[in-house]
């Protein structure tokens, strides 16, 4: 007896040591698919992960800029902007509270201030007859935007006081550079130490890695993507929205970038044709373009689903 008592004894802070621990392990984040309505959106496209539980979304052919909570599940309009103005893929410096917006068909570029919804600075990357400034990427020095009308991309460098200076041209090589119809280079992203760039091509369904000094591209083997759109990076994990195909679809790179695996297809009965991403943690944010009808699009009512990543 007393044998089993010390058994006891010794077992039973074990036994409500390991139920404290597995209690205190939070529960895996899933959540039901739901909708964020961006009212009076006349169309959409992009949109960037800003501080916290905030995202930033923009009306296609109006420019204007939406701000959103994926918490709160709300939306309200941001920026008003002046008419002429596109936005189209867009990304959030979080390091001086830049919101960095392509131009799309204008051939511009737009810097807007998120504390003071100022204007920060227009760029003019190439004429608006020949240009479709899709998608934008930041790193520690800069952020760099996509053409998809051409092989190149548009750097805007940043200081550490997050001044802005005169933006540089990198003609690409190498298979990146293929022009294949109208939807060429589209999304982009950065790795986290910035000497990498992932481009995604839409003509050829693929992603490319990119040197972002020579231009110099290459194939990421694995990675079968038609209609790829924006893309998001964490890590070695890859987000690939593809458009048409109503998917989203998450690849595992490798540890030199140059080839994925498979791992998730995301698909939801409230996508309608996504076109752009952001990542919360374990929820994808992902935006509703509705380009099935018509371009610009005709819809009454545009959104931001909020999946499992």
């Amino acid at each position: 007896m007393q044998t089993i008592n010390r058994v006891m004894r010794t077992a039973l802070p074990l036994l409500l040591l390991a139920s404290i621990t597995t209690a205190a392990q939070p529960a895996s984040a899933k959540i039901a698919d739901v909708e964020i309505v961006l009212p009076g959106a006349t169309s959409a496209e992009g949109i960037a992960k800003g501080n916290g539980n905030t995202f930033y979304a923009g009306d296609l052919f109006a420019g204007d800029i939406f701000k959103g909570n994926v918490k709160d599940k709300t939306a309200e309009l941001f920026i008003d902007v002046p008419a002429g103005r596109q936005a189209v893929g867009m990304a959030f410096d979080k390091r001086h509270d830049l919101l960095f917006v392509a131009g799309g068909f204008t051939g511009q570029a737009y810097v807007y201030d998120t504390k003071t919804k100022e204007t920060v600075a227009t760029y003019q990357f190439a004429a608006a007859d020949n240009a479709l400034i899709n998608d934008v990427a930041i790193t520690r020095t800069g952020a760099w935007f996509t053409n998809t009308a051409a092989p190149k991309l548009y750097f805007v460098p940043i200081d550490g006081y997050g001044d802005l200076g005169e933006f540089t041209t990198l003609n690409l090589t190498g298979p990146a550079a293929d022009i294949v119809g109208q939807f060429n280079l589209n999304g982009i992203q950065a790795t986290s130490d910035g000497k990498k760039l992932i481009v995604g091509h839409t003509g050829k369904g693929e992603l490319y890695t990119v040197d972002p000094v020579s231009g110099a591209s290459a194939l990421i083997a694995g990675i079968s993507v038609p209609n790829n759109d924006g893309i998001v990076l964490d890590g070695h994990r890859i987000w690939v929205v593809q458009n048409f195909s109503n998917q989203v679809t998450r690849f595992k790179l490798n540890e030199d970038f140059t080839a994925g695996e498979l791992k998730k297809t995301i698909t939801s009965g409230l996508f309608q044709i996504p076109a752009t991403a952001a990542l919360f943690g374990d929820i994808l944010a992902v935006v509703n373009a509705k380009f099935d009808t018509g371009l610009p699009p005709t819809a009454d009512e545009y959104e931001v689903v909020l999946v499992n990543a």
